[in-house]
């Protein structure tokens, strides 16, 4: 079965066309209209092994805020949806990874209860992006995916390098979290689902 998903989505705000390929090689064409996100994408999907389309119209000329936080939303219904029901996976992923003098600590459980923990430094402007509406990104993509994702960035004073971390991070700790265990059947909990 491929795990594979297409999502659409179109607000007043922003249209959004998300395509999510888990069992990937990392191949990528993301377009945002803002090149910093779209070069945090490219890391995530090169690192994480997920082939990744995006192409997004929105806003800018107002605030980076809707698009940024509407591809997370799509992104995470993507995730949801290419995993049937969590079914057979390692549900935990976490790494820790350097960029140079900086260093982020990620974990994530795709396991069907929403969360979102961010412990660091986010502020401060790369070209005309305002670093702290990633955040926005990961809070959608969270809700969306019905997962808990933690991230501590335990330290670095070039704020590029510390976001780069984090989206790294996020790729290697999701494609951990969605590797297939022939271990595992149905979902990994006592619950018998998630």
């Amino acid at each position: 079965m491929d795990r594979k998903s297409k999502v659409e989505r179109k607000t007043k705000e922003t249209t959004i066309t998300v395509k999510l390929a888990l069992d990937g090689n990392g191949t990528y064409n993301v377009s945002t209209g803002i090149p910093f996100f779209d070069h945090m994408l490219e890391l995530f999907s090169k690192h994480g092994f997920f082939n990744l389309e995006v192409k997004a119209k929105g806003d800018i000329d107002v605030d980076h805020h809707h698009t940024i936080e509407d591809v997370g939303i799509a992104m995470g219904k993507g995730l949801k949806e290419a995993l049937a029901n969590f079914e057979g996976i390692k549900r935990y992923g976490y790494v820790v990874i350097p960029m140079d003098e900086a260093l982020c600590m990620l974990a994530i459980d795709i396991g069907g209860r929403p969360n979102f923990v961010l412990k660091g430094r986010l502020h401060g402007k790369i070209g005309t992006l305002d670093v702290e509406v990633i955040k926005e990104f990961f809070k959608g993509f969270v809700n969306e995916a019905k997962c808990s994702l933690h991230i501590n960035i335990m330290y670095g004073e070039n704020l590029h390098h510390r976001v780069e971390a984090i989206f790294k991070a996020f790729g290697k700790a999701l494609r951990e979290a969605v590797t297939k265990d022939k271990q595992i059947k149905g979902a990994l909990s006592t619950k018998g689902m998630l």
